[in-house]
C-alpha cells in the first residue's frame, strides 16, 4: 500500500513562516509531478505548487515570492517553504502525487490527509 502523510502544520501569526513536509511510502516504482494544494473553510481546493520530478516548479500567482517547493527524490519527500503568511491562506493542505505503485501498470493521483495551517493574532 502506498501513502502520503503530511506534517509541520500548525499556528502561526500573520507575517509568520511554516515549512510542510509530505512522505511517500509503501510500494512505490516512481513519482512524478507532486504538488501542494489548500482548502479554505467554506472554499474549493486549490493549487498553492507544484513540482515535477526533473525540479520545474509552477506556484498559485497569490504565492509567488513567498512560497518555495522542492523535492528530495531518495526520501520520496517534498516540502513547502511558506514565508510571509497572510490570515486568506489558512486552511488545510494536501500533498499530491501523480504516483506508480510496484503492483499497478498506471500512474494515479494519491492524497495525503492534509495538515491544518492557521494564520492567525
Amino acid at each position: 500500500q502506498v501513502q502520503l502523510v503530511e506534517s509541520g502544520g500548525g499556528l502561526v501569526q500573520p507575517g509568520g513562516s511554516l515549512r510542510l513536509s509530505c512522505a511517500a511510502s509503501g510500494s512505490i516504482f516512481r513519482i512524478n509531478a507532486m504538488g501542494w494544494y489548500r482548502q479554505a473553510p467554506g472554499n474549493q481546493r486549490e493549487l498553492v505548487a507544484t513540482i515535477t520530478s526533473g525540479g520545474n516548479t509552477n506556484y498559485a500567482d497569490s504565492v509567488k515570492g513567498r512560497f518555495t517547493i522542492s523535492r528530495d527524490n531518495a526520501k520520496n519527500t517534498v516540502y513547502l517553504q511558506m514565508n510571509s503568511l497572510k490570515p486568506e491562506e489558512t486552511g488545510v493542505y494536501y500533498c499530491n502525487a501523480d504516483l506508480k505503485s510496484t503492483g499497478s501498470r498506471w500512474y494515479a493521483y494519491y492524497w495525503g490527509p492534509g495538515t491544518q495551517v492557521t494564520v492567525s493574532s
